[in-house]
């Protein structure tokens, strides 16, 4: 009888995930090419160059406090509640599980792990470079600021470079990054640029953040969606390694649940032979078939002669004699009956 095991969850996930088709042979992945690597070369000169003049407090520490006494929350207040839910787009969070659900369902639909992992990857890199920076500077924020003019260096704050500018900067750009065609990357990494660029500018306007801050962010963001080609290789590596670890439970888990095959029983009326040992003589034994019907000296059974008939037409045969046990009184007569005894005397 044929059986079907019955399949999980993960099981039935799988099997929708390979009838999908596979990941298009014309995907085109960004390689780190000569002009990439002179882009990424320029802004990671134009990063430091930032670093630098905040450090020495140059023009563009003065120009960060002009914009901070322009106040521009108290200029432009009819905009203030629109720009408080349009920084929501810089937020790690709440960016990161949208960007997340889009790229799962791509990888989904093209049979790769690809989006998520490099979308992972880059996340990581964002959160090691920027929040490196912003622990080793310690800039405070317009808020908190002591000092006018000064840097604000060295303050135990954590603003410098804007965590909200980069993170726009990797979630949205990533998208563009990863488009499956060059028109779809040029018109998702123009969106990527309007969003972080309008989420930096955000932040100045609620002044939590001064305007080279935004700078370093543009420019921390950049430079890792501009080195995540130098990461492709080990993507790959990671995906098949991960796509092995999945075939190699599956195959385990199918062993584990196959069901038996039950013993079949052996032949009735096939005798076994069984192997004796040999006597002390040397004589081995005669082999007598296992289960075989041995001989017996009791007499065969009475047949009666005739026909044979059906039990409903035997005419039942009652056994001579009682089958009672004799009374042990048989010879006493009951009270009342008239004895058989001659009387005595006349």
């Amino acid at each position: 009888m044929r059986t079907e095991r019955n399949l999980t969850r993960l099981d039935r996930v799988f099997a929708r995930l390979d009838r999908e088709p596979e990941r298009p042979a014309h995907l085109d992945v960004p390689r780190m090419s000569r002009h990439r690597v002179v882009l990424f070369g320029a802004t990671l000169a134009f990063y430091l160059a930032i670093v630098v003049a905040v450090l020495v407090t140059s023009w563009l520490v003065r120009f960060d406090w002009q914009v901070m006494f322009f106040r521009p929350y108290q200029q432009w207040p009819e905009i203030h509640a629109f720009l408080d839910y349009w920084v929501v787009l810089g937020q790690r969070g709440p960016t990161a599980v949208m960007v997340a659900a889009w790229l799962g369902w791509r990888s989904w639909r093209q049979h790769t792990l690809r989006p998520l992992l490099m979308f992972g990857t880059a996340l990581l890199l964002l959160n090691v470079t920027v929040g490196a920076a912003k622990i080793g500077m310690g800039r405070l924020g317009p808020h908190y600021a002591t000092v006018i003019g000064s840097n604000e260096m060295w303050q135990d704050g954590d603003i410098f470079p804007s965590g909200h500018t980069a993170n726009a900067v990797v979630t949205w750009g990533i998208l563009a990054y990863l488009a499956s065609t060059p028109r779809t990357r040029r018109y998702l990494s123009a969106l990527s640029a309007v969003v972080s660029l309008s989420v930096g500018l955000t932040t100045v306007y609620l002044g939590t953040h001064w305007l080279s801050d935004v700078f370093l962010g543009w420019a921390a963001g950049l430079l890792i969606l501009l080195a995540l080609p130098w990461f492709e290789p080990l993507i790959t590596r990671v995906e098949a390694v991960i796509f092995r670890v999945r075939e190699a439970w599956r195959d385990r888990r199918a062993g584990t649940t196959a069901t038996a095959p039950e013993p079949v029983p052996a032949p009735v009326g096939v005798p076994a032979i069984v192997q004796q040992r040999p006597s002390a003589g040397g004589e081995a034994p005669a082999r007598e078939p296992v289960g075989a019907a041995r001989t017996t000296t009791r007499p065969p059974a009475y047949l009666a002669p005739g026909p044979h008939t059906a039990r409903s037409e035997r005419t039942p045969v009652t056994p001579a004699g009682s089958r009672r046990p004799p009374h042990p009184h048989a010879d006493r007569v009951p009270r009342g009956a008239a004895s058989a005894r001659p009387m005595a005397g006349g």
